[in-house]
Protein backbone atom coordinates (compact mmCIF):
# COMPACT_ATOMS: atom_id res chain seq x y z
CA UNK A 1 0.00 0.00 0.00
CA UNK A 2 1.37 3.29 -0.75
CA UNK A 3 2.31 5.79 2.17
CA UNK A 4 1.69 9.20 2.13
CA UNK A 5 3.98 11.69 3.04
CA UNK A 6 4.09 15.64 3.02
CA UNK A 7 6.08 18.40 3.18
CA UNK A 8 4.10 21.48 4.48
CA UNK A 9 4.34 25.27 5.55
CA UNK A 10 1.82 27.18 6.94
CA UNK A 11 1.25 31.12 5.81
CA UNK A 12 -0.62 33.25 8.68
CA UNK A 13 -1.89 36.71 8.03
CA UNK A 14 -1.96 39.10 10.36
CA UNK A 15 -3.28 42.91 9.89
CA UNK A 16 -1.82 45.91 10.42
CA UNK A 17 -2.75 49.40 9.58
CA UNK A 18 0.39 50.70 8.19
CA UNK A 19 -0.41 51.12 4.43
CA UNK A 20 -0.26 49.00 1.44
CA UNK A 21 2.33 46.63 0.61
CA UNK A 22 4.46 47.10 -2.21
CA UNK A 23 3.62 43.32 -3.48
CA UNK A 24 0.31 43.32 -3.44
CA UNK A 25 -2.38 44.43 -6.18
CA UNK A 26 -4.81 46.30 -4.53
CA UNK A 27 -7.22 49.70 -4.37
CA UNK A 28 -5.44 52.66 -2.80
CA UNK A 29 -7.57 53.34 0.42
CA UNK A 30 -7.00 49.12 1.25
CA UNK A 31 -4.60 48.54 4.64
CA UNK A 32 -1.90 46.01 4.58
CA UNK A 33 -1.23 43.20 6.35
CA UNK A 34 1.43 40.52 7.12
CA UNK A 35 2.63 37.52 6.25
CA UNK A 36 4.47 35.08 7.86
CA UNK A 37 5.51 31.48 6.69
CA UNK A 38 7.14 28.64 8.35
CA UNK A 39 7.96 24.85 6.97
CA UNK A 40 7.04 21.47 8.02
CA UNK A 41 7.94 18.07 5.99
CA UNK A 42 8.27 14.27 6.31
CA UNK A 43 10.52 12.35 3.68
CA UNK A 44 10.41 9.37 1.59
CA UNK A 45 11.79 6.34 3.18
CA UNK A 46 15.95 6.80 2.56
CA UNK A 47 15.45 10.70 2.00
CA UNK A 48 17.56 12.89 4.13
CA UNK A 49 17.33 16.48 2.42
CA UNK A 50 15.10 17.54 0.23
CA UNK A 51 15.84 20.96 -1.12
CA UNK A 52 13.95 23.37 -3.12
CA UNK A 53 13.97 26.78 -4.25
CA UNK A 54 11.30 28.91 -3.87
CA UNK A 55 11.25 31.53 -6.98
CA UNK A 56 7.74 33.32 -5.47
CA UNK A 57 4.50 32.42 -3.77
CA UNK A 58 1.88 34.26 -4.38
CA UNK A 59 -1.70 34.81 -2.62
CA UNK A 60 -4.63 35.04 -5.60
CA UNK A 61 -7.33 37.11 -4.48
CA UNK A 62 -11.45 36.77 -5.72
CA UNK A 63 -11.14 39.82 -6.80
CA UNK A 64 -8.04 39.19 -9.16
CA UNK A 65 -5.60 40.81 -6.88
CA UNK A 66 -2.54 39.10 -5.62
CA UNK A 67 -0.50 39.27 -2.89
CA UNK A 68 3.24 38.29 -2.94
CA UNK A 69 4.29 36.21 0.26
CA UNK A 70 7.88 35.32 -1.20
CA UNK A 71 9.73 37.34 -3.79
CA UNK A 72 13.20 36.99 -3.74
CA UNK A 73 14.39 33.15 -4.42
CA UNK A 74 14.37 31.11 -0.95
CA UNK A 75 16.15 27.64 -1.05
CA UNK A 76 14.35 25.72 1.72
CA UNK A 77 15.73 22.11 2.76
CA UNK A 78 12.16 20.95 3.76
CA UNK A 79 13.36 17.49 4.51
CA UNK A 80 15.21 19.23 7.47
CA UNK A 81 12.09 20.11 8.95
CA UNK A 82 10.57 16.58 9.36
CA UNK A 83 7.02 17.27 11.51
CA UNK A 84 8.50 20.46 12.58
CA UNK A 85 7.64 24.06 11.81
CA UNK A 86 10.11 26.96 11.34
CA UNK A 87 9.92 30.39 9.96
CA UNK A 88 10.52 31.16 6.00
CA UNK A 89 9.20 34.61 5.85
CA UNK A 90 7.29 37.41 6.57
CA UNK A 91 6.19 39.74 4.39
CA UNK A 92 3.52 42.39 3.74
CA UNK A 93 0.19 41.91 1.65
CA UNK A 94 -3.34 43.70 1.40
CA UNK A 95 -6.02 42.31 3.51
CA UNK A 96 -9.03 40.34 1.51
CA UNK A 97 -10.57 36.67 0.18
CA UNK A 98 -7.36 34.63 -1.40
CA UNK A 99 -8.85 31.66 -2.86
CA UNK A 100 -5.92 30.23 -4.62
CA UNK A 101 -2.20 30.44 -4.24
CA UNK A 102 1.32 29.93 -6.90
CA UNK A 103 3.88 28.80 -6.18
CA UNK A 104 7.08 29.06 -8.74
CA UNK A 105 9.94 26.59 -7.97
CA UNK A 106 12.65 25.33 -9.04
CA UNK A 107 16.44 23.60 -8.38
CA UNK A 108 15.03 20.17 -6.41
CA UNK A 109 17.98 18.45 -4.82
CA UNK A 110 17.05 15.02 -3.46
CA UNK A 111 19.93 13.41 -0.43
CA UNK A 112 19.57 10.31 0.71
CA UNK A 113 21.28 7.53 2.33
CA UNK A 114 22.13 4.02 1.56
CA UNK A 115 21.82 1.92 5.13
CA UNK A 116 23.18 -1.11 4.23
CA UNK A 117 26.43 -0.11 3.86
CA UNK A 118 29.01 0.34 6.80
CA UNK A 119 28.77 3.47 7.53
CA UNK A 120 25.87 4.45 5.65
CA UNK A 121 26.44 6.27 2.51
CA UNK A 122 24.92 9.25 1.42
CA UNK A 123 23.61 9.95 -2.42
CA UNK A 124 22.37 13.32 -3.78
CA UNK A 125 19.85 13.68 -7.23
CA UNK A 126 19.74 16.69 -8.52
CA UNK A 127 15.91 16.88 -9.49
CA UNK A 128 14.02 17.44 -12.80
CA UNK A 129 10.75 19.34 -12.76
CA UNK A 130 8.37 19.12 -15.38
CA UNK A 131 9.55 22.61 -16.35
CA UNK A 132 11.87 24.91 -14.65
CA UNK A 133 11.09 26.91 -13.24
CA UNK A 134 7.59 24.96 -12.52
CA UNK A 135 4.48 26.94 -11.44
CA UNK A 136 1.97 25.15 -9.43
CA UNK A 137 -1.80 27.22 -8.37
CA UNK A 138 -3.53 25.08 -6.36
CA UNK A 139 -7.10 26.38 -4.88
CA UNK A 140 -8.36 26.57 -1.27
CA UNK A 141 -11.12 24.45 -0.75
CA UNK A 142 -12.17 26.91 1.67
CA UNK A 143 -11.39 30.86 0.98
CA UNK A 144 -9.16 32.44 2.76
CA UNK A 145 -10.97 35.54 4.62
CA UNK A 146 -8.58 37.88 5.81
CA UNK A 147 -10.06 40.83 7.94
CA UNK A 148 -9.24 44.76 9.05
CA UNK A 149 -7.02 43.47 13.03
CA UNK A 150 -8.05 39.75 12.34
CA UNK A 151 -5.24 36.87 11.48
CA UNK A 152 -5.53 34.19 9.02
CA UNK A 153 -3.43 31.39 7.67
CA UNK A 154 -2.35 29.10 4.69
CA UNK A 155 -1.71 25.73 5.51
CA UNK A 156 -0.01 24.37 2.68
CA UNK A 157 1.40 20.50 2.09
CA UNK A 158 3.37 18.99 -0.71
CA UNK A 159 2.73 15.47 -0.72
CA UNK A 160 6.45 13.86 -1.72
CA UNK A 161 5.15 9.93 -1.80
CA UNK A 162 3.36 11.84 -5.24
CA UNK A 163 5.88 14.30 -5.88
CA UNK A 164 9.02 12.09 -6.45
CA UNK A 165 8.91 9.39 -9.14
CA UNK A 166 10.27 6.02 -8.59
CA UNK A 167 10.97 3.02 -10.43
CA UNK A 168 9.85 0.11 -10.40
CA UNK A 169 11.67 -1.57 -7.72
CA UNK A 170 11.46 1.80 -5.64
CA UNK A 171 14.57 3.79 -6.60
CA UNK A 172 14.36 7.59 -6.78
CA UNK A 173 14.29 7.95 -10.55
CA UNK A 174 15.08 12.26 -9.90
CA UNK A 175 11.79 13.62 -11.66
CA UNK A 176 9.96 16.08 -9.43
CA UNK A 177 6.41 16.16 -10.34
CA UNK A 178 5.01 18.94 -7.24
CA UNK A 179 1.63 17.55 -5.64
CA UNK A 180 0.15 20.18 -3.17
CA UNK A 181 -2.36 20.53 -0.89
CA UNK A 182 -3.48 23.77 0.68
CA UNK A 183 -6.38 24.97 3.47
CA UNK A 184 -7.12 27.87 5.38
CA UNK A 185 -5.69 27.76 9.09
CA UNK A 186 -5.09 30.37 12.30
CA UNK A 187 -1.34 31.24 13.35
CA UNK A 188 -2.88 30.13 16.96
CA UNK A 189 -3.76 26.73 15.75
CA UNK A 190 -1.14 23.69 16.92
CA UNK A 191 -0.26 23.13 13.00
CA UNK A 192 0.40 26.95 12.70
CA UNK A 193 2.79 27.63 15.80
CA UNK A 194 6.38 27.66 15.21
CA UNK A 195 7.99 24.08 17.08
CA UNK A 196 11.49 24.15 16.26
CA UNK A 197 13.25 27.40 15.75
CA UNK A 198 16.95 27.45 16.27
CA UNK A 199 19.39 30.12 15.68
CA UNK A 200 22.71 32.34 17.01
CA UNK A 201 21.86 34.74 19.72
CA UNK A 202 22.05 38.29 18.10
CA UNK A 203 21.53 40.62 21.30
CA UNK A 204 19.52 40.63 24.18
CA UNK A 205 17.12 43.53 25.86
CA UNK A 206 16.14 41.95 29.41
CA UNK A 207 14.11 45.51 30.10
CA UNK A 208 12.34 44.76 27.32
CA UNK A 209 11.20 41.14 27.50
CA UNK A 210 13.35 40.04 24.23
CA UNK A 211 15.63 39.08 22.33
CA UNK A 212 16.90 38.75 18.86
CA UNK A 213 18.01 35.78 17.00
CA UNK A 214 19.58 35.48 13.91
CA UNK A 215 17.16 32.45 12.29
CA UNK A 216 17.73 30.59 9.06
CA UNK A 217 17.31 31.76 5.53
CA UNK A 218 19.37 34.89 6.82
CA UNK A 219 16.46 37.01 8.72
CA UNK A 220 16.63 38.50 12.34
CA UNK A 221 13.48 37.63 14.68
CA UNK A 222 12.74 39.60 17.68
CA UNK A 223 11.30 37.05 20.45
CA UNK A 224 9.65 38.42 23.63
CA UNK A 225 8.94 36.75 26.62
CA UNK A 226 7.10 36.78 29.61
CA UNK A 227 5.70 34.90 32.49
CA UNK A 228 4.48 31.90 31.27
CA UNK A 229 7.74 31.57 28.66
CA UNK A 230 9.51 28.19 29.94
CA UNK A 231 13.41 28.22 29.83
CA UNK A 232 15.62 25.83 30.08
CA UNK A 233 17.16 25.17 33.92
CA UNK A 234 19.58 28.20 35.02
CA UNK A 235 18.38 30.15 32.26
CA UNK A 236 16.04 33.57 31.88
CA UNK A 237 16.19 36.42 29.90
CA UNK A 238 18.11 38.42 32.53
CA UNK A 239 21.36 36.07 32.17
CA UNK A 240 21.13 35.43 28.35
CA UNK A 241 24.41 36.60 26.60
CA UNK A 242 26.04 36.37 23.53
CA UNK A 243 27.29 34.06 21.70
CA UNK A 244 24.44 31.38 22.05
CA UNK A 245 22.57 28.89 19.93
CA UNK A 246 19.45 29.34 21.68
CA UNK A 247 15.83 27.20 20.25
CA UNK A 248 12.42 28.77 20.63
CA UNK A 249 8.70 27.26 20.54
CA UNK A 250 5.59 29.82 20.17
CA UNK A 251 3.82 31.59 17.75
CA UNK A 252 4.27 34.88 15.53
CA UNK A 253 2.79 38.22 16.41
CA UNK A 254 1.03 40.93 14.81
CA UNK A 255 4.13 42.99 14.32
CA UNK A 256 6.19 39.80 13.00
CA UNK A 257 8.03 39.17 16.60
CA UNK A 258 7.54 36.14 17.93
CA UNK A 259 6.10 35.27 21.41
CA UNK A 260 7.89 32.20 23.13
CA UNK A 261 6.11 29.27 24.91
CA UNK A 262 9.67 28.18 25.33
CA UNK A 263 13.00 29.15 25.17
CA UNK A 264 16.34 26.89 25.36
CA UNK A 265 19.61 28.04 25.52
CA UNK A 266 21.64 24.88 23.72
CA UNK A 267 25.38 25.86 23.55
CA UNK A 268 27.10 29.31 24.79
CA UNK A 269 29.49 27.84 22.14
CA UNK A 270 29.30 28.34 18.30
CA UNK A 271 30.38 25.00 16.73
CA UNK A 272 28.11 22.45 16.48
CA UNK A 273 25.83 19.95 13.79
CA UNK A 274 22.64 18.77 13.75
CA UNK A 275 20.94 16.19 12.03
CA UNK A 276 19.59 12.33 12.07
CA UNK A 277 21.74 9.50 13.64
CA UNK A 278 22.51 6.67 10.98
CA UNK A 279 24.49 4.11 13.29
CA UNK A 280 25.87 4.12 16.74
CA UNK A 281 28.82 2.29 17.48
CA UNK A 282 29.14 1.36 21.51
CA UNK A 283 32.15 -0.14 23.85
CA UNK A 284 31.54 -3.34 25.39
CA UNK A 285 29.28 -1.67 28.59
CA UNK A 286 26.75 0.01 25.99
CA UNK A 287 28.05 3.12 26.02
CA UNK A 288 28.12 5.39 22.27
CA UNK A 289 31.88 6.12 21.28
CA UNK A 290 30.95 6.85 17.61
CA UNK A 291 27.78 8.55 16.04
CA UNK A 292 27.30 8.41 12.19
CA UNK A 293 25.06 11.08 11.39
CA UNK A 294 23.23 13.04 8.63
CA UNK A 295 24.32 16.57 8.88
CA UNK A 296 21.52 19.27 8.05
CA UNK A 297 22.55 22.37 10.07
CA UNK A 298 26.16 23.65 11.33
CA UNK A 299 27.41 26.65 12.89
CA UNK A 300 29.15 29.07 10.02
CA UNK A 301 32.84 27.44 11.07
CA UNK A 302 31.44 23.85 9.72
CA UNK A 303 29.73 25.03 6.80
CA UNK A 304 31.04 22.54 4.64
CA UNK A 305 29.91 19.72 6.56
CA UNK A 306 25.81 20.65 5.98
CA UNK A 307 24.40 17.44 3.73
CA UNK A 308 27.31 15.17 4.56
CA UNK A 309 27.69 12.20 6.11
CA UNK A 310 29.74 12.39 9.09
CA UNK A 311 31.44 10.13 11.76
CA UNK A 312 31.80 11.92 15.30
CA UNK A 313 33.64 10.93 18.40
CA UNK A 314 31.77 11.00 21.02
CA UNK A 315 33.50 9.13 23.82
CA UNK A 316 34.53 12.18 26.08
CA UNK A 317 31.10 13.48 26.00
CA UNK A 318 29.13 13.53 29.51
CA UNK A 319 26.45 16.02 29.07
CA UNK A 320 23.18 14.59 27.47
CA UNK A 321 20.12 16.84 27.29
CA UNK A 322 16.76 16.56 25.90
CA UNK A 323 15.31 19.66 24.26
CA UNK A 324 12.30 21.76 26.51
CA UNK A 325 12.70 19.43 29.24
CA UNK A 326 13.89 19.90 32.75
CA UNK A 327 14.81 17.89 35.71
CA UNK A 328 16.78 15.17 37.27
CA UNK A 329 14.91 12.32 34.50
CA UNK A 330 16.50 13.62 31.69
CA UNK A 331 19.37 11.72 31.86
CA UNK A 332 17.73 9.02 32.88
CA UNK A 333 15.70 9.03 29.56
CA UNK A 334 18.69 10.27 27.29
CA UNK A 335 21.96 9.41 28.01
CA UNK A 336 24.95 7.17 26.51
CA UNK A 337 23.21 4.41 26.35
CA UNK A 338 20.07 5.15 24.79
CA UNK A 339 21.17 7.17 21.06
CA UNK A 340 19.81 4.91 18.62
CA UNK A 341 19.34 5.38 14.86
CA UNK A 342 16.69 7.85 14.31
CA UNK A 343 16.95 9.95 16.39
CA UNK A 344 17.15 13.77 15.75
CA UNK A 345 20.43 15.28 17.55
CA UNK A 346 22.25 18.36 18.46
CA UNK A 347 25.72 18.14 19.28
CA UNK A 348 28.35 21.07 20.51
CA UNK A 349 31.26 21.32 21.03
CA UNK A 350 34.62 23.48 19.92
CA UNK A 351 35.91 23.40 16.67
CA UNK A 352 39.67 24.11 16.00
CA UNK A 353 42.78 23.18 13.55
CA UNK A 354 39.55 21.22 11.80
CA UNK A 355 38.95 19.16 14.39
CA UNK A 356 35.52 19.28 16.31
CA UNK A 357 35.49 18.02 19.43
CA UNK A 358 32.12 17.46 21.00
CA UNK A 359 30.79 18.35 24.32
CA UNK A 360 27.15 17.87 24.34
CA UNK A 361 24.90 16.67 22.99
CA UNK A 362 20.85 17.52 22.67
CA UNK A 363 17.61 15.16 22.03
CA UNK A 364 15.58 17.16 19.89
CA UNK A 365 11.90 16.77 19.06
CA UNK A 366 11.34 14.98 15.38
CA UNK A 367 8.01 14.01 13.37
CA UNK A 368 7.32 10.50 12.17
CA UNK A 369 4.89 9.58 9.13
CA UNK A 370 3.51 5.81 8.33
CA UNK A 371 0.67 4.05 8.84
CA UNK A 372 -1.75 3.06 11.59
CA UNK A 373 -1.53 -0.94 12.28
CA UNK A 374 -5.18 -2.12 13.00
CA UNK A 375 -6.24 -3.94 16.21
CA UNK A 376 -2.47 -2.24 17.94
CA UNK A 377 -4.62 0.41 20.42
CA UNK A 378 -3.99 0.35 24.45
CA UNK A 379 -6.34 2.34 26.17
CA UNK A 380 -5.13 3.01 29.84
CA UNK A 381 -7.19 6.12 30.47
CA UNK A 382 -8.46 8.57 27.93
CA UNK A 383 -5.78 9.27 25.82
CA UNK A 384 -2.97 7.86 27.91
CA UNK A 385 -2.17 4.58 25.86
CA UNK A 386 -0.17 3.40 22.71
CA UNK A 387 -0.22 2.46 19.42
CA UNK A 388 1.11 0.89 16.71
CA UNK A 389 2.61 2.43 13.56
CA UNK A 390 4.69 1.13 10.19
CA UNK A 391 7.22 3.60 9.07
CA UNK A 392 9.92 2.67 5.95
CA UNK A 393 12.17 5.48 6.67
CA UNK A 394 15.06 5.64 9.43
CA UNK A 395 12.66 5.23 12.79
CA UNK A 396 11.16 1.83 11.40
CA UNK A 397 14.67 0.44 10.69
CA UNK A 398 15.74 1.36 13.72
CA UNK A 399 12.96 -0.62 15.58
CA UNK A 400 12.79 -3.50 12.89
CA UNK A 401 9.42 -3.40 12.41
CA UNK A 402 6.31 -1.08 13.52
CA UNK A 403 7.32 1.55 15.66
CA UNK A 404 5.27 1.98 19.22
CA UNK A 405 3.47 5.28 19.84
CA UNK A 406 2.98 6.10 23.61
CA UNK A 407 0.26 8.73 24.00
CA UNK A 408 -1.07 10.67 26.90
CA UNK A 409 -3.89 12.91 28.37
CA UNK A 410 -1.84 15.92 27.10
CA UNK A 411 -1.30 14.69 23.53
CA UNK A 412 -3.05 16.98 21.09
CA UNK A 413 -5.20 14.69 18.28
CA UNK A 414 -5.66 16.79 15.14
CA UNK A 415 -8.38 15.35 12.93
CA UNK A 416 -8.98 12.45 15.12
CA UNK A 417 -10.81 12.78 18.51
CA UNK A 418 -7.97 10.45 20.08
CA UNK A 419 -7.28 6.88 20.66
CA UNK A 420 -11.01 6.68 21.07
CA UNK A 421 -11.21 6.37 17.01
CA UNK A 422 -7.99 5.14 16.07
CA UNK A 423 -9.21 1.63 18.36
CA UNK A 424 -12.26 1.72 16.26
CA UNK A 425 -10.11 2.07 13.01
CA UNK A 426 -9.83 -0.71 10.70
CA UNK A 427 -7.89 0.09 8.04
CA UNK A 428 -4.17 1.39 7.83
CA UNK A 429 -5.16 4.93 7.49
CA UNK A 430 -1.43 7.68 7.31
CA UNK A 431 -0.88 9.34 10.39
CA UNK A 432 1.97 11.68 11.50
CA UNK A 433 3.26 12.06 14.98
CA UNK A 434 5.49 14.96 16.61
CA UNK A 435 7.85 13.88 19.73
CA UNK A 436 10.74 11.75 20.85
CA UNK A 437 12.41 8.59 19.80
CA UNK A 438 13.42 7.11 22.94
CA UNK A 439 15.38 3.95 23.78
CA UNK A 440 12.40 1.42 26.32
CA UNK A 441 14.43 0.81 29.40
CA UNK A 442 13.11 -2.89 29.36
CA UNK A 443 13.01 -4.20 25.56
CA UNK A 444 15.60 -1.79 24.75
CA UNK A 445 13.63 -1.25 21.62
CA UNK A 446 13.44 2.46 20.41
CA UNK A 447 9.80 4.00 21.05
CA UNK A 448 7.83 7.48 20.39
CA UNK A 449 6.64 9.21 22.80
CA UNK A 450 4.04 11.65 21.22
CA UNK A 451 2.86 15.23 21.82
CA UNK A 452 0.98 15.06 18.76
CA UNK A 453 -0.60 12.93 16.68
CA UNK A 454 -3.05 13.81 13.27
CA UNK A 455 -4.56 12.32 10.36
CA UNK A 456 -2.62 14.38 7.49
CA UNK A 457 -4.45 15.16 3.79
CA UNK A 458 -4.81 11.79 1.91
CA UNK A 459 -3.93 12.01 -2.04
CA UNK A 460 -7.00 11.65 -4.81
Amino acid sequence: MKKFFALAFVLALSLMGIGCGSNSSSSPNSKSANVFMTGEDAPLPSVVGFSLTLNSVTLNGQDGSTAAVISTPTTVDFARLLGLRSPLAFSSVAPGTYVSATFVVANPVISYVDMTQNPPALSKINGTLPQSPDTVTVTLPTPMVVGSNGLAGLKVEVDIRHSLAVDGSGQITGAVNPVIYVKATKASDPDGQVTDLMGGLASVNAANNSFVLQGPYGRQLTVYVNNSTQFNSGWSINNLATPAVVAVQGRFQADGSLLATGVEVLTTAQSFVSGRVLQVTSNGSGQAQQITMWVGETGADMVSDVDTVQTIDVSNVSTYDVCFMNGPLTNAVFNDTTVVVGQRVFIAGSFAGGVFTPTMISLRLQGVYGTFVPGSVVIGDVNQGSFQMSNDGLVGYSVGGPVTVNTYNLTYFYNLTGLNQLQGTSTSIPLVTRGLLLKDPVSGTPQFYAGFVADPPQPN
